[in-house]
C-alpha cells in the first residue's frame, strides 16, 4: 500500500521564471510576508503540485476562480546539516516537489467545474471571512477558527507560543474532545426528538452528522482519526459487541494508514494514537490511588487529572524528540482549562453555527470574546512560567525506546507497589541514564566548525565540548536565527551553554578561546 501511495518523482522540464495556471487546494499558514496555498499548477502542457506564496498585500485566493500569472518556480533544498527540519522531505510526502512564488499581478478568471468537496472548502473558506466581520477581537476570531473550522492558518505567533508553552496546543486544535463534545450535541438533539425506540437511529445520524463536519472542514488528518474511533466505538455498541479499546485503536490506524501510508510519519497520527494508548495503559493504575470518586465534581476533577498524566507521559518521550522541549505548568494548565473545554467547545460551536446562518446575535459575540480575551489570558499567564519550561532537551531514537521502557514497567509499579515491579522500573531508569550518560560524553568529545545559512545571511559556530558560540551578522534577525539555527543544533549537539556574538557584514575572521577562524 506504500509502494501504491508514493507517487514517483516527475521529471518536469519547467523553467525558473514561467507563466502560470493554478487553483488553490489548500490554505496554509501565513508567514510575516506571504499567503501560502496548497496548489494544482499547470505551466505549458505540465501540470504539478506546489506550495504558492502570494505577498499579503494581495487579495486572498478562494477555490472558486482559476489564477493566471508569473512566478518564479523552484524545488524545495535539502537543509545543509543533519539537525535541520527537513522541508523538501516533508513536501514530498505530499506529493508536493514545487514552489511558486509570486510578485506580478494576479488574473482570475471564474470556475464552473467545482467538485462536492471544493464546494465544502469553499463555504467554509466564506465562513472564515464572516468571522473576520463580526466585530470580535482579532485573537478571539482566530481562536473560533482554529477549534471549530480547524483552521489556524492566520493565528498569531504569540498565541500559538503561549499555547505550546503551556502544555494545551491540543485545545487549539481539532481533536478526540472535540469531535466527542460535538457528537454529544447532534445525540442531545436527536435524542429529545425522536423516541426512545429509535435510540439507535440517533446514534447513527449523530455520527453521519460528525463525518458531513469532518467533510466540510477538509478531512484534516487529526478529525479524520478521531471521527473514525469514536465510529468504531459505536458501531461495537450497536453490534452489541464488548468494546475493547484496543481493537478500536489497531483499527482506525489500519483504515488510515490503507488509504494514506504517510501517515505514519506525521507527528499528529503518532502523538495522538500514543495519547490514547497511554491512557488505555496508565489512566486505572493513576486512578486507583485516588479517594473514591463518589460525586460527580470528584469524577470530573481526578479523571481529568489522571486522563492528562497518563497522555502526557505515554507522549513525552516522543515530545521530547521532536520538540525538545517541556513544561512542567502544563499539568497544572491542563487541571485548571481541561475541564472547561466541553463548554468552550459547544460555545464556539453554537456561535460558529449562528455566524454560518447570517443570525445577528451581537451580544452573544460580545459575550464570547470576553470569555476567550479571559481565556486566552490564563492561558499567557501560565505560560509566563518560564522556569518551568525547558527548552533544548537533547534526545535520540536510543533514549526514546528506553523512556518507553520506563513508561510500560510504571504501569506495574503504579498498579502494586512491591519490589518486583519497582525494580524493573529502576532498572529501565538506571538503563536510560547509562545510555544517556554516553551519548553525552560521546558528543562532548567532538569539536565542530560549521558555516550555517539563513535568510541570505552567513553564520559561524564553533563548538568546543559542550559549549557553542555563534557569530551572526549585525543586520540580521536574532529571534528567527535562535529559532531556527541555533536552538536545533544545542539540542542535536547535547550543547549545556551556547555565546552569541555580532559582527559587521564584511567580517573576514573571528576569534575564539584563542583561535582564529575563517567566517567566509
Amino acid at each position: 500500500m506504500h509502494f501504491f501511495n508514493t507517487a514517483p518523482a516527475q521529471n518536469l522540464k519547467i523553467g525558473k521564471n514561467e507563466e502560470v495556471v493554478f487553483k488553490i487546494a489548500k490554505k496554509l499558514n501565513s508567514n510575516l510576508k506571504n499567503r501560502k496555498y496548497e496548489a494544482v499548477v499547470r505551466t505549458g502542457k505540465e501540470y504539478f503540485n506546489a506550495v504558492v506564496y502570494i505577498p499579503k498585500k494581495e487579495k486572498a485566493l478562494d477555490f472558486k476562480h482559476y489564477y493566471k500569472t508569473r512566478a518564479y518556480l523552484s524545488k524545495p533544498k535539502t537543509p545543509q546539516y543533519d539537525f535541520q527540519f527537513d522541508y523538501s522531505k516533508y513536501l514530498k510526502r505530499k506529493n508536493i516537489e514545487y514552489q511558486c512564488y509570486i510578485s506580478d499581478e494576479v488574473f482570475a478568471s471564474g470556475r464552473n467545474d467545482l467538485s462536492w468537496s471544493e464546494k465544502c472548502s469553499q463555504r467554509r473558506l466564506e465562513i472564515l471571512q464572516q468571522i473576520d466581520k463580526t466585530g470580535l477581537s482579532p485573537t478571539s476570531g482566530e481562536f473560533l477558527k482554529g477549534i471549530i473550522l480547524a483552521d489556524r492558518t492566520e493565528i498569531d505567533e504569540q498565541t500559538v507560543q503561549d499555547f505550546s508553552r503551556s502544555g494545551l496546543i491540543h485545545f487549539l486544535a481539532i481533536s478526540g474532545t472535540h469531535i466527542v463534545v460535538i457528537f454529544g450535541i447532534f445525540y442531545f438533539v436527536f435524542v429529545k426528538v425522536l423516541p426512545l425506540k429509535f435510540r439507535k437511529f440517533a446514534v447513527v445520524s449523530s455520527l453521519l452528522f460528525i463525518w458531513l463536519f469532518t467533510a466540510f472542514i477538509g478531512f484534516g488528518s487529526s478529525v479524520v482519526r478521531s471521527s473514525l474511533m469514536l465510529t468504531i466505538y459505536f458501531i461495537y455498541v450497536m453490534l452489541q459487541r464488548k468494546t475493547d479499546l484496543l481493537h478500536s485503536l489497531s483499527l482506525s490506524a489500519l483504515i488510515i494508514l490503507i488509504f494514506e501510508t504517510q501517515q505514519i510519519f506525521d507527528v499528529g497520527f503518532q502523538l495522538s494514537f500514543l495519547a490514547v494508548l497511554g491512557i488505555y495503559w496508565l489512566n486505572q493504575p493513576i486512578l486507583s490511588h485516588f479517594p473514591i470518586q463518589d460525586t460527580w465534581f470528584k469524577k470530573i476533577i481526578f479523571n481529568t487529572i489522571s486522563i492528562s498524566i497518563s497522555a502526557q507521559l505515554a507522549t513525552l518521550p516522543l515530545v521530547l524528540f521532536y520538540f525538545h522541549q517541556f513544561s512542567f505548568i502544563s499539568v497544572v494548565a491542563n487541571f485548571f482549562i481541561v475541564p472547561f473545554s466541553e463548554v468552550i467547545i459547544i460555545f464556539s460551536f453554537l456561535t460558529t453555527a449562528l455566524i454560518a446562518v447570517n443570525l445577528d446575535f451581537d451580544w452573544i459575540i460580545i459575550v464570547y470574546d470576553l470569555i476567550i480575551q479571559l481565556l486566552l489570558r490564563i492561558i499567557h499567564w501560565f505560560a509566563d512560567f518560564d522556569s518551568l519550561f525547558l527548552e533544548n532537551i537533547p534526545l535520540n531514537g536510543v533514549e526514546v525506546g528506553f523512556l518507553f521502557l520506563i513508561i510500560y514497567f510504571l504501569r506495574f509499579a503504579v498498579e502494586r507497589l512491591s519490589v518486583q515491579n519497582s525494580g524493573k522500573a529502576v532498572i529501565a531508569v538506571i538503563l536510560f541514564l547509562m545510555v544517556r550518560i554516553g551519548f553525552n560524553l560521546y558528543m562532548q568529545q567532538q569539536e565542530e566548525i560549521l558555516i550555517h545559512e539563513f535568510s541570505g545571511h552567513k553564520l559561524l559556530s564553533v563548538k568546543q565540548g559542550n559549549q557553542a558560540c555563534f557569530w551572526i551578522a549585525g543586520d540580521s534577525d536574532q529571534k528567527k536565527i535562535r529559532q531556527y539555527v541555533i536552538n536545533p543544533y544545542c539540542s542535536s549537539r547535547r550543547i549545556v551553554k551556547v555565546e552569541i556574538r555580532r559582527f559587521p557584514g564584511n567580517t573576514r575572521k573571528a576569534a575564539y578561546n584563542g583561535i582564529v577562524y575563517e567566517v567566509n
